[in-house]
């Protein structure tokens, strides 16, 4: 798409601060921006016209946590919970290198975009030696699909001998850590507002770091002005872990190293208190809600209400692939509003849980805006506003799946997966009537299973 482009006849969700919505509106977009949104029909010049009839526009998806190298290694470890999950699968992901993350990040990506993701943060932080540049590996494969992406430089430096979880041949020096960090930064990372890849400061979790590279971590990336992420309160088992090792709860141990605040956004935030809540809410820390690897590993369920009424950002994550195998971002909106009124009846049963706990609207929020927040981009992203980047999500909802479901937001997020009219990213498309347009989906299929089977069935070095 190029100059003014109208999205006509469709309704709207903009997700802005009013909740603002349209029966029957327009969409107006010139170049990589959203110039007008409103009710009704619009009259003015334009050079193309999308038939939005039958049609919800909102904002495009945003993915806050996910590990797009993963998709090599799905359906393995089908019963293990979080710590044996990793243990089975650290060997394994020794072998990536560079074809292997090219491909999973493009077939990744590539199905994200089609359930309506227009931004994803990956947090990569496994890293062989004499893999080579794999960020840029990342970034090269998102530019291929059209769609943003956060690339999270992750790390780990705490190995086996050390009292920490992965094999001491899968983690690196802090000082090399370090240095792949920075250079990451500065190859990489684009602080323009309408950035295609920006990158973020990303050690990988209490029981695989070790506290030095934590801190340094954290001054690294607000020497450079990034955000950092990790995974924090997964699971009980990491609960123990801090308080053995640190003598503290993983957020006192965040908190001491560093690791609250506005520019921090951190993976699952399951097993919290209400002090930990608290200080989250006070320092405005975000958390990536991933319900449905939650699910499959047995986790828990974050305690999403209680984080928002805190004011803590929350959005919404897929998680690694390998623990989440349907791999896509839409169905997540459904997960998350079902995960949070399961706690709320198994919390508190006799309190009319349905009404409280989360709403159809609240699940798009977290999926558009919330994401947003997280990742720094609220005034850029998430919303459907004049003056914001065009990133654009068109779903269509008069097929048989959505019928009779007169509130658009109410199908989009209560019905089965919606397919994609079109999905926008500056303006320009990325998916037009369920393809990408930017990749052959059978390619993209073809190089996943070659390269997942190579992964999973040659002999470990």
């Amino acid at each position: 798409m190029s100059g003014r482009v109208l999205i006509a006849d469709c309704a709207i969700a903009t997700v802005d601060a009013d909740g603002t919505e349209h029966r029957r509106g327009h969409v107006l977009i010139e170049g990589a921006r959203i110039a007008e949104v409103g009710a009704g029909g619009y009259v003015g010049p334009v050079d193309e016209v999308v038939d939005g009839r039958g049609c919800l526009a909102t904002p495009g998806l945003v993915n806050t946590h996910h590990h797009l190298y993963q998709w090599a290694t799905r359906g393995l470890a089908q019963q293990r919970d979080l710590f044996g999950w990793l243990v089975e699968l650290y060997p394994t992901w020794a072998r990536l290198d560079d074809e292997l993350v090219h491909a999973t990040t493009a077939a990744g990506l590539g199905w994200l975009a089609l359930s309506g993701c227009t931004t994803a943060a990956d947090h990569h932080y496994v890293f062989p030696r004499g893999s080579g540049d794999l960020i840029g590996t990342q970034v090269r494969a998102a530019a291929g699909i059209g769609i943003r992406l956060h690339a999270c430089r992750g790390s780990m430096d705490l190995g086996a001998k050390d009292g920490g979880l992965p094999p001491d041949h899968v983690v690196e020096s802090t000082d090399a850590a370090l240095a792949a960090t920075a250079e990451a930064i500065e190859r990489h990372h684009d602080p323009s507002p309408s950035a295609m890849v920006r990158v973020a400061v990303a050690p990988c979790s209490p029981f695989s770091v070790t506290p030095e590279l934590m801190r340094e971590g954290a001054a690294l990336a607000r020497a450079h002005g990034v955000r950092l992420h990790t995974h924090l309160a997964e699971t009980l088992e990491e609960e123990r872990f801090c308080r053995d090792r640190f003598g503290c709860t993983p957020v006192e141990y965040a908190e001491k190293l560093g690791w609250l605040g506005g520019d921090v956004w951190l993976a699952h935030g399951v097993h919290l208190d209400p002090a930990a809540i608290a200080r989250l809410g006070a320092t405005g820390t975000g958390i990536a809600h991933c319900p449905s690897s939650n699910a499959r590993l047995g986790a828990g369920i974050a305690p999403v209400r209680a984080l928002l009424d805190a004011g803590a950002p929350v959005g919404l994550g897929v998680d690694g692939a390998a623990s989440q195998e349907a791999g896509a971002l839409g169905p997540e909106l459904r997960q998350a509003l079902f995960s949070a009124r399961l706690r709320a009846a198994l919390t508190d049963p006799d309190g009319g849980v349905a009404a409280v706990a989360l709403t159809a609207r609240e699940a798009l929020a977290l999926g558009t805006m919330g994401g947003a927040r997280c990742l720094g981009r609220e005034r850029e992203l998430g919303s459907l506003e004049a003056g914001k980047l065009a990133d654009i999500a068109l779903w269509r909802l008069d097929g048989l799946g959505h019928a009779g479901i007169a509130d658009p937001v109410a199908a989009l997020v209560l019905g089965p997966p919606a397919p994609l009219e079109a999905l926008l990213v500056g303006g320009a498309t990325v998916v037009r009537a369920g393809r990408l347009t930017n990749a052959d989906e059978h390619i993209l299929a073809r190089e996943l299973a070659h390269v997942s089977r190579r992964l999973t069935t040659e002999v470990p070095r």
